[in-house]
């Protein structure tokens, strides 16, 4: 993907000319109404590109269509742009973010109209129904960390919460910063009727309960997210679920063969339900407060994932504390946990499908 930049510069004006939709037998858009019954613009809207339609679209507002435009600074992006009444950012991860009084002009009749080449805006009911049915959507996080728990979380929701969830930038929490997190976590937890639950244990008690599992994660895992649907779904029966198909459903499935009038699904990418990307967020938001209370405890704040730096912050840990306390930090069960001990870790277990 190309970098746009030039600070300050004024770009020329060009009249944007032949971009027409062919509308056929699409459904009336549903959008939050104002107090006098009006429609109520959406004043933000993200969007996942690919790197040639970011590139396209950083070529197409530097010439000045739809102007004019002027480039500012935004750390991480590619480009970025004011216009009359709107702003419109391509970060680097591929991300889209426009913003203003006239998002909803600048996605009609430029990003979709030249870009994309699809009416998406307003029509989500249509692409994907599924969505504002009432159903629980389930993700995890810190599994993948080191220092931290796991947690797993359930939301059960409907089409109003999402919609409401939309306008405000609901995603998966991979793409979010803490403390966009934070924030969205309480958004969530406070919209009226929604379910959230989450499940984990503190360090010590997880590293036992790993062993109690046969030192099966997959297995683990699946107690975790039995325990956290179960909850949502004793405050609220929902019809389906859903979680991404990398968590093994059918482990999870055992938790919930009682419920005879609920099923759970699973696929690639779940994390685009609105839904599961509100649990992925709570999930997330648990493990960062989680983390800053490990910090404080440890004196250092500590990092996430397993890196070199982990491992630098995981020897330290047992050097001033003693190997037994690292067990208070840290997932015992991670190749990185034997290297700060100086031990090799264990012969991986034999196959299993589960």
């Amino acid at each position: 993907m190309k970098q746009f930049g030039g600070s300050g510069a004024t770009l020329n004006m060009l009249a944007v000319h032949g971009f027409a939709y062919l509308l056929i037998a699409m459904p009336k858009k549903r959008s939050t109404q104002t107090e006098d019954g009006g429609p109520k613009a959406k004043t933000m809207y993200t969007l996942k590109l690919e790197p040639e339609q970011l590139d396209k679209l950083g070529d197409y507002l530097e010439a000045g269509h739809g102007g004019p435009w002027f480039h500012y600074d935004v750390a991480y992006s590619l480009f970025a742009f004011k216009g009359e009444k709107v702003n419109v950012v391509g970060y680097q991860s591929g991300k889209l973010v426009v913003s203003g009084k006239k998002t909803e002009d600048f996605v009609r009749d430029i990003l979709e109209a030249a870009i994309t080449g699809e009416a998406r805006l307003g029509y989500e009911a249509v692409h994907n129904p599924e969505w504002f049915e009432l159903h629980a959507g389930c993700d995890e996080s810190g599994k993948g960390d080191l220092f931290g728990p796991l947690v797993t979380a359930c939301v059960v929701a409907d089409g109003e919460m999402v919609r409401a969830w939309m306008e405000l930038g609901v995603a998966d929490s991979k793409k979010l910063s803490d403390s966009s997190i934070l924030k969205l976590d309480k958004e969530i937890r406070k919209t009226k009727g929604v379910v959230v639950q989450t499940a984990f244990a503190r360090m010590p008690k997880y590293n036992e309960l790993y062993n109690k599992f046969g030192r099966n994660l997959n297995k683990l895992l699946a107690w975790f997210h039995g325990k956290s649907l179960n909850a949502a779904l004793d405050e609220r029966a929902a019809p389906w679920g859903l979680l991404d198909q990398f968590t093994k459903q059918k482990l999870v499935d055992a938790y919930v063969k009682e419920r005879t009038d609920f099923r759970l699904e699973s696929r690639t990418k779940a994390e685009a339900d609105p839904v599961v990307a509100a649990a992925s967020i709570v999930a997330r938001a648990v493990y960062v407060r989680e983390m800053k209370r490990l910090s404080d405890e440890a004196g250092v704040t500590l990092v996430k994932g397993a890196s070199g730096k982990v491992l630098e912050q995981a020897k330290a840990i047992v050097a001033d504390r003693g190997a037994p306390a690292l067990g208070d930090f840290a997932k015992m069960h991670f190749k990185t946990a034997y290297e700060a001990q100086g031990l090799e870790p264990p012969a991986k277990p034999a196959w299993s499908k589960y």
